[in-house]
């Protein structure tokens, strides 16, 4: 069975900010809920993990 896209449940009550990612064995792919057909981009399961702690730690707060 192929991973599915899921989206965060933070989402629900921002829907015109929402990004679905699909997590596999060796990659993360991520794509713009709104517009799906614009494809997706791809990156390896370290570079997603290193992006979302950075993420969780505020270093991209403003």
């Amino acid at each position: 069975m192929p991973a599915q896209w899921r989206k965060s449940t933070k989402s629900l009550h921002r829907p015109e900010q929402c990004v679905e990612v699909r997590i596999t064995a060796e990659h993360t792919a991520v794509r713009d809920t709104k517009d799906r057909a614009a494809g997706h981009f791809t990156t390896s399961r370290h570079q997603w993990s290193a992006f979302v702690s950075a993420i969780r730690a505020g270093r991209y707060d403003c």
